[in-house]
This record gives C-alpha cells, sequence and structure tokens, in this order.
C-alpha cells in the first residue's frame, strides 16, 4: 500500500479553506488549466527553431542588406544543417517518448512531468545563450537539441495520462478536442514571443524567453497538479483510467461535487494500491494501436513540416507581390494554428457525434490533399487567399493529428483487453505518439534536404500529398468496420 497526498501548493490551498476539501469539479478544472498550461509552453518552446531559420541562413537578397546569417548555418548548405537540428530534436524526442510512456506509468506523472519541463526549458534557453557566447560549432547546437527531445518526451504521455484519470470516455473527443487547443495556441504563443525577439532584440531572446516560461510551467505543475482523483480523495468518473463500471467507480453528481473535510477523506482514501504498469508488448496487441501509430507517423510528418518550416516557407514566397520579413512571417503563420484549434474541435466533436473516430480521421486527411494543392497553386496570389486557404489547411491537418493523439490514445489506453489495468494509458500514448515522432523528425529533415538541392517547394508538397493519402489508406479497414457498426 502507498500513500499519496496533494501537492504542496494544493495543500496550501485547502488547508487555506479552513481544511474543505475542493469538489471533484474544481479539481477537473485546475487539471484542465494546468495541464493545458503545460502542453501549451512545451509547444511554444519548439517554435523558435521555425521562426530564426531565415535569421540564421538568410536569402542573397537579405545578404545584399547587410544580413550576415550566423555560421554554421549561413553557409550553402545552410538548410541542411536547420533540417539537421531538427532531425536532432525530433529523433530524440520520439526514442525517448518509447520509454517516458513506462516510466511514466511506473512513478508519480506530477514530479515525472515537473523534472521534464525544467529540463526542457533549461536546454532550450542554452540553445538561445549561443548567441551571447557567440557559439558556432554545429555539435554545440546538436547536442542542445538532443537534450532538450529528450526531456520534452515526458510530457505527452503524462498530460494525457492524467487526463485520462480525471475525465470519463463520455464527451471525451469533444473535451479533449477542445483541451488540445493548447497545440496550436502554443505554437501561437511561441511563435508570437520569437518574433518579438527578433524586432526588439536577437534570435537567442526567442529561445531564452520560450525556454524561461515552460521551467514556470514546470513549478505550476509541481506545486497544484493532482494526478488522479483519488489522490485528493475522491472516486475516479467511470470510463476513466481507474473507474469501472460499478458502484465504486462511479459516481452520482452530488457525490461527485459535494466539498468534504480534507484529513478524514485522504485517511480513507490515500491508501491505494498502485497497479503494475502494463507491458510494452501488451499495449501493442490493443486492437487499433498499430494502425493509429502508424497513421500518426504520416499525419505528424505533414503537421511538423508545417510546424519546423512554414514561416521560412512563406518568407520565401511572394504574396500578392510583396515578400514579408522574418517577423511578419512568423507572425502570419500563427493563423494555421488558429485553423488547427478549429479543427481538433470539429474533429473530437464528429467523432463523438457519430462515434466514429477512424472515419472522422481518414475523412480530414483526404480533404487536406486537395486544401494543400489549392494553397501552393494559389496561396501566393493575394494576401486574402493565403489566410484563407492556410487557416483551412491548418484545420484538416491537425483535425486527426490533435483526435490521434488525445481521444483515441485514451479510448485505447483504457481499452477492455487490458481487463482493468488503469496504468496502460500513457505507455498506449507514448507507442502512438512515438511513433508519430518518427515521422515528425522524417518530415522536417526531407524538407531541408528537398528544398536544399531541388530549389523547388513542389517536390515539398508531394511529399506531403503523399503522406496524407497513405495516413488515409491505413485507416480503411477501421473505417469500414466503423460504417458497418453504424449500419450505413
Amino acid at each position: 500500500m502507498e500513500k499519496s497526498k496533494l501537492p504542496p501548493g494544493m495543500a496550501w490551498l485547502v488547508a487555506s479553506r479552513g481544511g474543505r476539501n475542493l469538489t471533484a469539479g474544481q479539481y477537473r478544472t485546475t487539471v484542465l488549466i494546468i495541464t493545458f498550461i503545460s502542453y501549451m509552453m512545451y509547444h511554444a518552446s519548439r517554435k523558435p527553431p521555425s521562426i530564426v531559420k531565415s535569421v540564421l541562413n538568410p536569402t542573397s537578397e537579405q545578404r545584399e542588406l547587410g544580413e550576415e546569417g550566423w555560421a554554421p548555418f549561413n553557409g550553402p548548405d545552410g538548410n541542411r544543417l536547420l533540417g539537421q537540428t531538427d532531425l536532432a530534436f525530433l529523433l530524440a524526442y520520439s526514442i525517448g517518448m518509447f520509454f517516458s510512456g513506462h516510466i511514466g506509468d511506473s512513478m508519480d506523472l506530477r514530479v515525472f512531468l515537473t523534472i521534464g519541463m525544467i529540463g526542457s526549458g533549461f536546454f532550450i534557453a542554452l540553445f538561445g545563450m549561443g548567441y551571447g557566447w557567440e557559439q558556432h560549432s554545429m555539435s554545440y547546437y546538436v547536442m542542445i537539441q538532443i537534450l532538450a527531445g529528450i526531456f520534452q518526451s515526458t510530457g505527452w504521455p503524462s498530460v494525457v495520462s492524467v487526463m485520462g484519470n480525471w475525465f470519463g470516455k463520455s464527451k471525451r473527443g469533444l473535451i479533449m478536442g477542445v483541451w488540445n487547443a493548447h497545440t496550436s495556441i502554443g505554437n501561437i504563443l511561441g511563435s508570437l514571443l520569437a518574433a518579438s525577439a527578433l524586432r526588439y532584440a536577437n534570435w537567442g531572446w526567442a529561445f531564452i524567453i520560450n525556454g524561461v516560461l515552460c521551467m514556470l510551467a514546470g513549478l505550476l505543475v509541481y506545486g497544484f497538479l493532482v494526478v488522479a482523483p483519488e489522490d485528493a480523495g475522491h472516486p475516479a468518473p467511470h470510463g476513466a483510467v481507474g473507474g469501472g463500471s460499478g458502484e465504486g467507480g462511479s459516481s452520482k453528481e452530488d457525490r461527485e461535487n459535494s466539498p468534504s473535510e480534507i484529513q478524514p477523506v485522504l485517511e480513507g482514501a490515500q491508501l491505494r494500491r498502485k497497479p503494475q504498469a502494463a507491458g510494452f508488448v501488451a499495449c501493442l496487441k490493443i486492437p487499433g494501436v498499430i494502425t493509429f501509430s502508424l497513421c500518426l507517423f504520416f499525419t505528424k510528418l505533414v503537421a511538423y513540416t508545417f510546424l519546423y518550416w512554414l514561416p521560412f516557407y512563406i518568407e520565401r514566397t511572394e504574396i500578392g507581390g510583396q515578400y514579408l520579413t522574418a517577423a511578419k512571417a512568423g507572425e502570419l503563420s500563427t493563423l494555421f494554428d488558429i485553423g488547427g484549434v478549429a479543427g481538433g474541435i470539429l474533429a473530437g466533436y464528429v467523432s463523438d457525434r457519430f462515434n466514429a473516430r477512424s472515419l472522422t480521421s481518414a475523412g480530414f486527411v483526404y480533404l487536406s490533399i486537395p486544401v494543400l494543392w489549392m494553397y501552393r497553386e494559389y496561396g501566393s496570389s493575394s494576401m486574402t487567399a493565403n489566410i484563407a486557404l492556410m487557416m483551412l489547411a491548418g484545420m484538416l491537418v491537425n483535425g486527426p493529428y490533435a483526435l490521434i493523439t488525445t481521444a483515441v490514445s485514451a479510448d485505447l489506453g483504457t481499452h477492455e483487453s487490458l481487463k482493468g489495468n488503469a496504468r496502460a494509458l500513457a505507455t498506449v500514448t507514448a507507442i502512438i505518439d512515438g511513433t508519430g515522432s518518427l515521422g515528425a523528425a522524417l518530415g522536417p529533415m526531407l524538407t531541408g534536404y528537398i528544398s536544399a538541392h531541388t530549389n523547388d517547394w513542389n517536390n515539398v508538397f508531394f511529399m506531403l500529398y503523399a503522406a496524407d493519402l497513405v495516413a488515409g489508406l491505413l485507416l480503411t479497414r477501421l473505417v469500414f468496420k466503423e460504417i458497418r457498426q453504424m449500419g450505413i
């Protein structure tokens, strides 16, 4: 048996209320907010590389105006080297993900997430310190990216597992679709902070500011994140990790939302047996895990190509007869993520409404192909066309990516084949997102290579069309299964 305890900040809050516990609904609200802020900062800290690429490796026109760039990225193979730093981060992130899920299922997720956020923020800030230290060694930047990627891999399995602990399966797609807006809002915040740093300071501050904010969010997690309802003396909701269908696993509204004295509750409820974490092989055998993992490989390849290269592409594309500065291109690229917020919410709602995760995901990826083609062909005609097509592309690209990494992962992590094992969610999430992150590593690397060697962005877009097509085809069997279940 093992004693659980409230985080220090939350314990202080309860003590300040005279020992009166928060309701389950109030705890859920804090979990939503804290995990939202946590992963928002994870994503914000990933944006600086995409915003500063054109500053590190200026165009020939920019060089004529006096911009020298930053060695070692300002040479003729600058795009390739920038792609290698992206690859170093994302490959370390994806490999670390497979280990992080199992580690997270075996220890206190609050502590695990705190270590990840502080470590991640520290190394991201160190990348920016390269400017002040006049660091021009490629090995320095690659090593920093590897270490940052390892610490970043702690985030996603942890926050999805915590959300799975607190929220049942009812309306999970919609709730997590709204919650998953942290990805796009984090991208927007990181882009705006990095663009502001370029405008008022230098590229180094783009990393330092985001890194410090990530560390501060880690302290918030340590002080206030309650990992599971049982830690606060509340029963797990029906359909959540650890919840059951019987009386002990579900709770009525009045029982769930009625405050209680913290001491008596915790004396009885804090003692709970910690189940053994589910094995990696057992999680792979869950129906749908491998299929959705491979699908996410290709959808995340597309999403992360935009994450890391969209501002660079915008700056080098004539839009309505003019070129934008690096800062303006970074700010404009946030519209892709605004579309992504709408896409995640819409995909979650549709999948809940029709109970069709696979059909929704496949529909989005197939529709994204013609929209991406239109963005490439007509996005440069005017600023209005660019904005409209970029937001539509963001909605269709990020919709299935958001759905698979949240609601689908939570569904599979609580699959009936696990026979009630409540400690599989982080491992399942890690398998799915770890596989997807291999695609995320491959996409930006291939983009750097293709754009450097062919000097033709059409070839990059052909890669994106093919990736979305394969992602849709992978879901074919599950789509037909859902159609039969719907009686269509």
